[in-house]
């Protein structure tokens, strides 16, 4: 697909450690924010990749520090992922063979639809579109691999016999 990297192993891809910037928007009210920090996917027990995202949240010119958890697992199909929340609940899944992927979240009454584009192995983009009664957003995320590019990129830990890793098995 022309503009976007195909991807075929989504965990081996995502980890290691990402600088992160995100605006976000009310479509509604006209407000805007920005975070910026980092996220890191490494390794979990059972074989996937814990996302762990920190930093500033500015909303509307109020500073706060911010954060949040996934667990990226092993999806249904080689090379993709089951992308779910720290407490264990589904949020989507992720297929990036192509470099590109669509997914939705329905969180109550409002829908999440989000796009993501694999620019090249050092730059990725997620663009949520949050409509419904409770929200109008948009928010888009720019993630750049840290160390910046021409440093040597960190090696994805394997699976050694009787252990699981970012290739293991789903839980």
């Amino acid at each position: 697909m022309s503009g976007f990297l195909p991807v075929p192993d989504v965990l081996a891809h995502l980890f290691g450690a990402w600088r992160v910037l995100r605006s976000v928007r009310d479509l509604a009210n006209g407000a805007q924010g920005e975070f910026s920090g980092t996220t890191l996917f490494s390794p979990l027990d059972d074989g996937g990749l814990l996302h762990r995202e920190t930093g500033t949240f500015v909303w509307q010119g109020v500073r706060r520090p911010a954060e949040r958890t996934l667990r990226f697992l092993p999806g249904a199909a080689p090379g993709t992922a089951d992308v779910r929340f720290a407490d264990g609940r589904a949020f989507h899944d992720l297929d990036l063979t192509t470099g590109r992927w669509r997914a939705d979240h329905p969180c109550v009454a409002d829908l999440y639809r989000g796009e993501f584009e694999v620019y090249d192995e050092s730059r990725w983009r997620t663009i949520w579109r949050v409509g419904g009664p409770a929200k109008d957003q948009l928010l888009i995320t720019d993630y750049t691999r840290d160390p910046p590019t021409g440093a040597p990129r960190p090696t994805a830990p394997r699976p050694t016999a009787g252990s699981s890793g970012p290739r293991g098995r789903r839980p």
